[in-house]
């Protein structure tokens, strides 16, 4: 799919969108070979699949477990010695992450009912034909059997490398982030969090006591973690001498992660190195259908993307204010920037006159790590640096998603694109 894709964005009207959403409301370890002479920026699954050394890599455990003759409750993992049964079956995140890997975005991956996954529901439903109740009703858990072999975690490695990232601290004062290099992770735990489409809280749940839950009682005995991990709280310098917020995880520690997959980058697929590590930190992989037409939906706070008549992804949005309501008609989109600059206006924000502030790229900018480009001046389609305010915040207008979301509905995306806003 070819896109126009804006190298730089200072000339595009960002700032049309808040800086701040104002308040309406059993796995296995992955194992994963290294491209160590690679040179992406991180040591890639292997020669054929991009994605991290966390990655799902379904498709080949898939293969393996079918090969070895596995019952179904085992498929989508890895077996052998260092094998992890989750302590729990956890069937709603199984059902968040099977919607998530489909295209039907459950937004956090939590393991409870809520309104991105009922959401989420509805949109699988419509998809099959079945009630859109959002329900997890019986014909809906008959229409998500074929995938009951993925289960709801699994456990990975921490990278190494992620020990020698910078995680900074980021200020409140706008003109304070105008001079930072780039609004990135504030923390490991963040970092590991958007990764895996959840939350630090949901990771911490799923690794008591900084182990993986299910490890303990294994042949009786508790397995050693490896020598840099930790249960205890850390925090990072920065370069500046402030502290980051605290880290829980380690590099080189396992833990359990919710199960997300389509995460593979396939070589070659994406000539910009620096999208194609976004994509590799967010879980994102390099196949995505394209979409036609895509329909956002002021009062069910959704996005959909058709392929025809036929609904192929869905996800929770924040759009629109009684101040900057959603512009309601069919618009164009006029391109993409990856990883984008956010020009801040307090004029066009309407907070009155101000000073306008040039802020780095991010994902913790106030656009996340893409912008789509609408042909409606100052409004687009973008992520966001707070995934949980996801269709319980407001925005200025512009349609807001999690940053995988958004990285996702980028792939999906051509200027050929139909983009309805409705009521």
């Amino acid at each position: 799919m070819r896109h126009l894709v804006f190298a730089a964005v200072s000339s595009l009207a960002l700032a049309a969108c808040s800086m701040s959403g104002q308040d309406n409301e059993t796995g296995e370890e992955t194992t994963a070979t290294a491209d160590a002479g690679s040179d992406y920026g991180y040591d890639t699954y292997g020669e054929d699949n991009l994605a991290d050394t966390m990655a799902s890599n379904d498709s080949a455990a898939m293969r393996d477990s079918a090969q070895a003759g596995e019952n179904s409750s085992n498929m989508g993992q890895q077996s052998g010695e260092d094998a992890i049964p989750d302590s729990e079956k956890r069937p709603i995140m199984q059902a968040q992450v099977v919607l998530d890997r489909i295209g039907f975005g459950p937004g956090v991956i939590d393991g409870k009912m809520g309104m991105s996954t009922e959401n989420a529901l509805m949109g699988f439903q419509e998809a099959n034909d079945l009630e859109t109740s959002g329900e997890l009703d019986e014909a809906t858990k008959q229409a998500l059997a074929e995938w009951d072999r993925i289960p709801a975690t699994r456990v990975v490695t921490i990278p190494e490398n992620w020990g020698d990232a910078d995680y900074e601290a980021i200020p409140e004062d706008t003109a304070a982030k105008a001079k930072m290099e780039r609004l990135g992770y504030t923390s490991l735990d963040e970092r590991l969090a958007e990764r895996f489409h959840t939350t630090i809280d949901v990771l911490k749940q799923l690794n008591p006591n900084g182990q993986p839950a299910g490890m303990s009682g294994q042949g009786g005995a508790t397995p050693t973690p490896t020598s840099s991990a930790t249960s205890s709280p850390i925090a990072t310098a920065t370069t500046s001498g402030t502290a980051t917020a605290q880290s829980t995880f380690r590099p080189g520690q396992r833990i359990r992660v919710p199960n997300i997959g389509g995460d593979r980058i396939e070589p070659g697929a994406i000539g910009d190195r620096n999208w194609q590590r976004t994509l590799a930190a967010l879980g994102v992989g390099s196949d995505q259908p394209e979409v036609d037409r895509i329909v956002v939906s002021k009062a069910g706070k959704t996005l959909k993307a058709y392929q025809g008549d036929k609904l192929v992804a869905l996800f929770t949005v924040s759009s629109g204010s009684s101040q900057f309501p959603l512009p309601l008609g069919e618009w164009d989109i006029e391109g993409e920037a990856y990883n984008p600059t956010y020009s801040y206006d307090p004029e066009v924000l309407g907070k009155g006159d101000g000073e306008t502030h040039s802020l780095p790229a991010g994902p913790n900018s106030p656009v996340g790590v893409v912008w789509i480009d609408l042909s409606k001046e100052h409004y687009g389609i973008h992520g966001t640096p707070d995934p949980e305010t996801i269709g319980r915040a407001q925005s200025s207008g512009c349609v807001r998603l999690t940053n995988w979301d958004a990285a996702r509905l980028a792939g999906m995306v051509s200027q050929s694109t139909r983009v309805i806003f409705e009521a």
